[in-house]
């Protein structure tokens, strides 16, 4: 690790969505793109969220944001932002809408198709010259409005990132448009953002600062996640959980691990990304102990717990107080796809940075304890 980079400018606070009219006019905005789903608009969050905004601004909305955001949605949304002559991107919701307003102004920058800019593609295409693009988090969970890349489910089939660590112009984080988030969304999503803590630090890549954010995050996230979840009002407990998700994100840079390796194979299949970290968790924490001791002591200590508590059933136990599935079997998964997730996982590029390199058949070993 020989560059440590830290990318987005951030407006972060109770009552910081007053500052989006601000950022629209220095980014000379008159017609944006925003990019939001049905969700957040009907709990009356997208109102709130653009409330600040003047009438001499016109807003274009794209609302059709699927909960993992797809190829061919992006497409939808680019030539939208065509045809009307958008001159910006605002996406205002949760990480789906932040990923794929990402994308949207990738690709409105230079056609081309999508797979050509991803971290898979043996060649990925550099962006060129994209709009503005704000973004506004509405959930406490992915932290995309600071990571590093844009994840999408492509038409191939593949679940991955396209990278674009420095398209955000700006994000407005606001704790308010969390407040009414209900329940399991902020239980899923803050797990979400727990194990992009949790994941990081134990990448065995070396970045002290990232590490100190990381366990800044979890300290901040295990101490509020219940709150957040079961007294939805709490202010300070929707601070938290809201600067964890973007400390978590902050940290992509360290890479993840199995956690998210399974995820997004199997997030490729529709299964909501955060309710499957939330399960594997415990599970990829188990079978990385011996490799990690040091850093559970760490995570432990930071959590308030013993140093030698049993860590893997601590995030086990705290799922199930959440109203979480405790396994893959609750959603609906079948074993028999095990060993196509299982090759996936082995592609994706979370695997490379697991605190020790899985095997095939750990996967599989793996996506069974997790059933």
């Amino acid at each position: 690790m020989s560059i440590l980079s830290f990318n987005t400018k951030v407006h972060f606070g109770h009552g910081e969505r007053s500052k989006l009219l601000a950022e629209t006019q220095a980014n000379r905005m008159s017609r944006p793109l925003f990019v939001t789903d049905r969700g957040v608009i009907d709990a009356g969050v997208f109102a709130m969220a653009t409330e600040s905004l003047t009438d001499d601004l016109t807003k274009v909305i794209f609302d059709r944001t699927p909960p993992n955001p797809t190829e061919d949605a992006v497409e939808l949304a680019t030539a939208m932002f065509h045809a009307e002559k958008c001159d910006g991107v605002i996406g205002i919701g949760g990480g789906a809408t932040m990923d794929l307003a990402k994308a949207v102004a990738v690709l409105a920058g230079q056609a081309a198709p999508l797979w050509e800019y991803c971290n898979r593609h043996p060649a990925p295409r550099p962006i060129h010259q994209p709009p503005p693009l704000l973004l506004m988090p509405t959930t406490a969970g992915s932290g995309s409005e600071v990571g590093r890349s844009a994840v999408i489910v492509f038409r191939n089939g593949v679940k991955a990132g396209i990278g674009c660590p420095q398209i955000v112009t700006a994000a407005i984080c606001d704790p308010e448009l969390t407040l009414t988030l209900p329940q399991y969304m902020t239980a899923a999503t803050g797990m979400d953002a727990m194990s992009h803590c949790v994941e990081t630090f134990c990448s065995p890549m070396v970045n002290p600062p990232a590490d100190a954010i990381a366990i800044d995050g979890i300290k901040r996230m295990f101490s509020s996640i219940e709150r957040a979840t079961y007294e939805g009002g709490d202010r300070d407990a929707r601070w938290n959980m809201m600067m964890g998700a973007l400390e978590g994100a902050i940290c992509f840079q360290k890479g993840l691990g199995a956690v998210h390796s399974v995820s997004h194979a199997l997030g490729a299949l529709g299964y909501h990304h955060g309710t499957l970290n939330a399960i594997m968790l415990p599970h990829v924490l188990r079978m990385n102990a011996p490799y990690i001791l040091d850093k559970m002591s760490i995570m432990s200590a930071a959590m308030g717990l013993p140093v030698d508590v049993q860590l893997p059933l601590v995030f086990a136990r705290l799922n199930q107080r959440l109203g979480l599935p405790e396994g893959l079997s609750d959603l609906g998964v079948k074993q028999e796809i095990f060993n196509d997730i299982a090759t996936a996982a082995l592609a994706d590029n979370a695997h490379k940075t697991n605190p020790f390199v899985l095997t095939h058949q750990d996967y599989v070993e793996l996506l069974k304890q997790a059933w």
